[in-house]
């Protein structure tokens, strides 16, 4: 599937628009909502997923609805790799018993057509205005969002905002409540920690910096029409925190993070938080009831079992390894000692390596 290319004379609009600061909070806020009741905090149960869960009446009553599966992506050979992991166990999961899962696409923001159009289910949209990113290319994603919900058909109610290091473990239901998007509460994401900088875009007319999650895009899953309004806010709030020193330093990396977490508080709308969305190795020891495996992290161990993170280990699978091409087949097992998430990661790359066509050929 390949989307209608944006004119180039609202690239144009869209760059002078920033330039000339007419990306206005008020008017990208329009649709704010006030939140309704409060949140009831159940901590960090280790029985109970569940974290916080939005004090709205549209909590009651768990959906059956389906979500589409939205992936952002380039077409560097970074990003297609773990693309085509992840459609893998997507389709190894996607019919399964407890599986809410719909249809799948990968959003790239290339801009144009690739290699992996009739492999994965593709939907073309076009990235910033060249130099808008600042050479921070995730700035893209709120972007290409916004592009995909207005001119793709999505048949469903729902959406899971995912990304390319994400693999299924297990059938992921609709963890949704009408109203009330699922997100996953990262620990660095810390709002309150930073409250003079988010009150440059969270003014305090606009209710306690509480109010705004913990979380980042993805995983999220969340109302289509409720992404919509969402969207637009999520790219103005982002370029706005990229254009602004003192933000763009104390951000870093998790910029876009805060952006989508920031737009959806303006909108009114909380999450409900589940740490039984995905799990982080070499963090998280073990896979346990979690959704997704996000392998950002890099692990490194000695041969004898031993975490040795941020110096490389006698073993290791870090990502970052294979930036310019893929993963080989087959890679080692951790030995013996390593945690059961790591040995369970390399696993599930390994038998989609296996069983994808042509891998590693160019």
């Amino acid at each position: 599937m390949i989307g209608r290319k944006t004119s180039p004379g609202f690239l144009v609009l869209l760059a002078l628009g920033f330039l000339f600061a007419s990306y206005n909070l008020l008017t990208m806020s329009v649709h704010y909502k006030a939140s309704k009741g409060s949140w009831l905090a159940d901590g960090f149960n280790l029985f109970d997923p569940v974290i916080r869960v939005p004090g709205r009446a549209e909590r009651a009553g768990k959906t059956n609805s389906k979500y589409h599966v939205a992936v952002t992506a380039t077409d560097a050979p970074y990003s297609q790799w773990q693309c085509r992991i992840m459609y893998y166990w997507y389709k190894k999961v996607k019919d399964l018993p407890g599986s809410d899962m719909g249809s799948f696409t990968r959003v790239l923001h290339s801009g144009t057509p690739d290699n992996l159009m009739k492999e994965i289910p593709t939907f073309i949209v076009d990235p910033l205005p060249e130099g808008l990113d600042r050479g921070y290319v995730v700035l893209n994603r709120p972007w290409a969002f916004v592009q995909w919900l207005e001119k793709a058909n999505i048949e469903e109610e729902y959406i899971l905002m995912a990304e390319p290091d994400h693999i299924f473990v297990k059938p992921l239901p609709n963890l949704a409540h009408g109203k009330n998007p699922a997100g996953f509460p990262f620990f660095y994401i810390k709002p309150t920690e930073h409250e003079n900088i988010i009150r440059k875009f969270y003014p305090e007319e606009n209710g306690p910096v509480t109010n705004i999650d913990p979380i980042g895009n993805s995983p999220v899953i969340i109302e289509k029409t409720l992404l919509e309004e969402i969207a637009p806010t999520w790219v103005n709030i982002s370029l706005r925190m990229k254009d602004d020193p003192a933000t763009d330093k104390a951000f870093g990396w998790v910029l876009e993070m805060y952006a989508y977490a920031v737009a959806s508080a303006l909108h009114g709308v909380r999450h409900t938080l589940r740490k039984d969305f995905m799990l982080q190795p070499p963090w998280d020891l073990e896979v346990g009831r979690k959704f997704i495996i996000h392998y950002t992290y890099g692990c490194d161990y000695t041969m004898k079992g031993e975490l040795t993170y941020g110096k490389i280990g006698e073993w290791r699978f870090d990502k970052r390894s294979f930036l310019n091409g893929p993963p080989p087949r087959n890679l080692s097992l951790p030995p013996p000692g390593v945690p059961e998430s790591v040995v369970r990661l390399v696993k599930m790359v390994n038998e989609a390596t296996a069983n994808i066509p042509g891998w590693g050929e160019s």
